[in-house]
C-alpha cells in the first residue's frame, strides 16, 4: 500500500520508512520538532509539505496541529502530530475518496479536506464578533477589551498560517506534470481559490475586530463625557448657593438682612431664586 499514516512522529516505523524511501534527515528532524510553518520543501525524489490544521479549543482561541507528508512517485506518507478534528477528517476523507494507488489524488484530498476545515471556523469567528460588536454599544466593559485583543491574537496566527499555504497551494500547482499529476491541476487551483478567499475573510474579521475596539473607546469616551456633563451641571447649579452661604456666613457688619429674625428665609428663598434662575439659563443652552 503506498500511503502510510503515522500518529506519532517517534514511531520507529519512521525511520524504517525514510531508509527505504530516501527521506531527507531534516525533513524526519522536522516531522518529530513541531512548531514548524507551513512549507514545501522539493527533492527529486519526493515533495515534503508542512500544513497546519486548526480546532477551536474556546470562543477566542485557536488550537493548530500540525500533518506532514511526503509525496513520491509511489508512496505517500503522512506524519499527524497528536489528535486533531480536523486531520483525522481529513486523513478519513482521503481514505474514502482518493484512489490508494496514486499518492498525488491521496495529497490533493488532504490539503482539500483541511483547507476546507478552515471556513467554519471563521465563520463561528465572524458570528463572535457580530455578539462583541453588540456588547461593546450596550455594555462595553473591560471584560470584552480582552475578547477582542485574544481574537484579534488568534487572527493574527490564522492569517499567518493561510498566507504560508496560499505560498504551498502556488507552488504545488507548479508540481502539476511531475510528481503531482496533470488531471489535478484543476482541482489544485480550486483549492489556492479557497485559500484565497478564506484569507479575505480573516483579513475584513480584523478590520473589524479594529472597529469593533473604536467603538468601544468611543463609548467608553461618551460615557465619561456624560459623567463629566453631569457633575458640571450640578457643580454650577450648586455655585450660586455656596457664594451666599458663604457671603453670609463671613463675620462683618453691613450685609442685607443680617440682623433680621427672617434671615434665614430671606437666604434661603434667595439661594432658590437664584438656583432656579440658572436652571432656566442651562435648559435654554441646552445642556441638559
Amino acid at each position: 500500500m503506498p500511503w502510510r499514516h503515522l500518529t506519532d512522529p517517534n514511531d520507529h516505523q519512521l525511520d524504517e520508512l525514510a531508509e527505504r524511501h530516501h527521506l531527507h534527515p531534516l525533513h524526519i528532524e522536522d516531522c518529530r520538532h513541531r512548531r514548524q510553518r507551513v512549507k514545501l520543501d522539493e527533492t527529486p525524489q519526493y515533495v515534503f509539505i508542512v500544513l497546519k490544521a486548526v480546532d477551536k479549543n474556546s470562543e477566542s482561541e485557536l488550537d493548530f496541529s500540525e500533518l506532514d507528508i511526503f509525496v513520491g512517485a509511489d508512496f505517500c506518507i503522512t506524519v499527524e502530530d497528536g489528535e486533531c478534528r480536523a486531520i483525522s477528517r481529513a486523513v478519513e476523507s482521503a481514505k474514502r475518496l482518493a484512489d490508494p494507488e496514486r499518492p498525488d489524488q491521496i495529497f490533493y484530498r488532504l490539503i482539500d479536506a483541511i483547507v476546507d476545515s478552515y471556513l467554519p471556523l471563521i465563520d463561528d469567528i465572524n458570528d463572535h464578533i457580530d455578539v462583541l460588536e453588540d456588547i461593546v454599544i450596550a455594555q462595553p466593559s473591560p471584560e470584552v477589551v480582552q475578547q477582542i485583543l485574544a481574537l484579534k491574537r488568534s487572527l493574527i496566527g490564522l492569517r499567518r498560517v493561510l498566507v504560508n499555504t496560499r505560498d504551498v497551494s502556488v507552488e504545488v500547482q507548479r508540481q502539476s506534470g511531475s510528481l503531482i499529476g496533470q488531471d489535478l491541476a484543476p482541482f489544485l487551483r480550486d483549492v489556492y481559490d479557497h485559500v484565497i478567499s478564506n484569507l479575505d475573510l480573516v483579513e475584513m474579521q480584523r478590520d473589524l475586530l479594529s472597529g469593533t475596539l473604536d467603538v468601544y473607546l468611543s463609548s467608553l469616551a461618551n460615557r465619561t463625557n456624560n459623567v463629566m456633563k453631569v457633575l458640571t451641571v450640578l457643580s454650577t447649579i450648586a455655585l450660586p448657593s455656596i457664594v451666599i452661604s458663604g457671603i453670609y456666613g463671613m463675620n462683618v457688619k453691613g450685609i442685607p438682612y443680617l440682623s433680621s429674625p427672617h434671615a434665614m428665609w430671606v437666604v434661603g428663598g434667595l439661594m432658590v431664586g437664584t438656583t432656579a434662575v440658572l436652571l432656566g439659563v442651562l435648559k435654554k443652552f441646552g445642556w441638559f
